[in-house]
């Protein structure tokens, strides 16, 4: 978590209105205006003394997007999350959820808003079911006859069902966050926020988080995630933005920030050395391989290359287009962070 935070967290349960599509892959969920954003932020400031944990963050995330939330350790993710939810307030800038102003209307649009952050915090001594049961109780959505059934079904989405009379204080630490999800789950949710939800978890519970997550976008809700595992963003997100010392560095489509890298080209031959020199003849950027060689495209189109190629007596065997993958873009736009 952000060291910039200013206050312990937990689950924080509540619901808000939807946003703009997505504009990535097959995967979206139902659709959603164009025009219409779930989060929206503009010159969003947080100082604590004289550190700058956010500055001036601009940030839209359309509805039902799966956007990741990306950053080095201290880049003001945490603190980024914690304003949105109104659970810190701003220095200065403006937040809006589903189309509300926060903290402002914060009553009226956090019932609609789940929320995970800075890890679940529980009563120790009351089982995981009863803590659920508390939690639905304080659910402005959920009518109290519908909670026994809402707890059980949020329990076995998570895997819990098993150790729901156990107490709190005996769970490990993937069954705490477990738990989490599972008051985030008590209620259909229109933005769900959630802050390193795989946090403690096993390969399985990491898979399992994946499956919730793809549920609540088919379901049509947006969805904001903070996490490392930069795998698992570029094979659940619709959409990525990246935070370096508090500044908004990137932000979109994540396939559109993906295309937007430098197309190339990897090319299999025995003859690098070459290839390379062909290349450079050129004007075209290149650079030996293991195998080959790889070469920037930079406007030109694969089939001229590999006609470059072959003229310059050069052995081709395979080419194949090269993309740039989120862990490559991150170190990218990340580079000579120092941390």
């Amino acid at each position: 978590m952000d060291p910039a935070a200013d206050t312990a967290g937990g689950p924080a349960h509540s619901r808000p209105d939807e946003s703009s599509p997505a504009s990535r892959n097959p995967r979206a969920g139902k659709a959603h205006p164009v025009t219409e954003l779930a989060i929206r932020v503009r010159d969003l400031r947080k100082v604590f003394g004289a550190t700058v944990a956010v500055r001036g963050v601009d940030l839209d995330v359309p509805a039902g997007a799966v956007m990741g939330l990306l950053g080095p350790n201290g880049s003001g993710k945490t603190t980024l999350i914690r304003l949105l939810l109104a659970l810190s307030r701003p220095t200065a800038g403006t937040v809006e959820l589903l189309g509300a102003p926060v903290p402002a209307a914060a009553g009226k649009v956090l019932p609609h808003v789940g929320a995970l952050v800075e890890g679940p915090a529980f009563h120790p001594f009351l089982s995981g079911r009863d803590n659920l049961r508390r939690c639905a109780a304080a659910e402005p959505l959920l009518a109290s006859r519908a909670i026994p059934e809402a707890v059980d079904r949020a329990l076995i989405r998570v895997g819990l069902a098993d150790a729901a009379e156990r107490r709190y204080r005996a769970y490990s630490l993937g069954m705490k966050q477990r738990l989490g999800l599972a008051a985030v789950l008590l209620t259909r949710r229109r933005l769900v926020v959630l802050d390193e939800p795989t946090n403690g978890l096993d390969p399985a519970g990491t898979q399992e988080v994946r499956r919730i997550i793809a549920e609540l976008h088919a379901d049509g809700a947006t969805v904001l995630v903070s996490s490392h595992l930069l795998a698992e963003v570029e094979s659940t997100c619709t959409h990525v933005a990246v935070l370096d010392r508090g500044s908004l560095i990137a932000a979109g489509s994540l396939a559109v920030l993906l295309d937007g890298e430098a197309p190339a080209l990897d090319v299999r031959t025995p003859d690098s050395v070459t290839a390379v020199d062909a290349l450079r003849v050129a004007g075209l950027s290149a650079a030996a391989t293991s195998d080959g060689v790889r070469v920037e495209l930079a406007g030109t189109e694969a089939p001229a290359v590999v006609s470059m190629l072959v003229g310059a007596g050069v052995a081709v065997h395979e080419v194949r287009r090269r993309r740039t993958g989120l862990d490559e873009l991150f170190a990218q736009l990340t580079e000579g962070d120092g941390r």
